[in-house]
């Protein structure tokens, strides 16, 4: 029998899955409020750095739309970067499914994050909390310079992460970007400038 074989009759699956999901809508709310307090304080912010694991799809189309919504205004200046494999292309589906929203990611290679870029940023957006414990722990970022990005979806979500949509179809990629527009909408909102 094989490993996906064993999990698909493992029976407490389904149920640790659907216990997991009604937690995380759960203490979504709180969640929420609790990063937009904790956004209105350091706001305005000027320099945000996004990461994922490999900054070859979200965090490259976090940067992208971020600067969409700054255009030549007076916003902050984003960068993206991600904790494996850099000089590496964004895959077929995310250029295609970014420049469905009016976005390039053609021309996009992953970097690796250094010291240099944790340093520089005053925000640090992460896709999981498990990147966020890497930031803290391996490169000495204080937690309240850390934000997950999906605690800031206004709609109710099955998980707190935004799921890494590498060898899923354009679809799952436009999910991916849906949500990740609603969060990226609420972060801009609360770090801006006032006007």
């Amino acid at each position: 029998m094989s490993w996906r074989d064993s999990r698909r009759l493992d029976p407490l699956r389904g149920t640790y899955r659907r216990v997991r999901t009604r937690v995380h809508r759960l203490l979504h709310p709180r969640r929420r409020r609790a990063v937009r307090r904790r956004l209105e304080d350091l706001a305005p912010v000027h320099r945000v750095l996004i990461l994922c694991l490999g900054n070859i799809c979200r965090s490259p189309y976090g940067e992208a739309r971020l600067r969409q919504m700054v255009g030549g205004g007076a916003g902050p200046e984003v960068r993206s970067a991600g904790l494996i494999g850099p000089g590496r292309p964004s895959p077929d589906n995310a250029r295609s499914a970014a420049r469905r929203r009016g976005l390039d990611l053609e021309s996009h290679t992953s970097q690796l994050l250094n010291v240099e870029l944790v340093a520089w940023a005053e925000l640090l957006v992460v896709m999981d909390l498990r990147q966020g414990r890497v930031l803290r722990r391996d490169w000495g970022a204080p937690a309240r310079r850390i934000v997950v990005l999906g605690d800031l979806d206004p709609a109710s979500p099955d998980r707190r992460g935004i799921p890494d949509p590498l060898d899923h179809d354009e679809t799952f990629f436009l999910e991916t970007y849906d949500r990740m527009d609603r969060c990226l909408d609420e972060l801009f909102t609360l770090i801006r400038e006032p006007s």
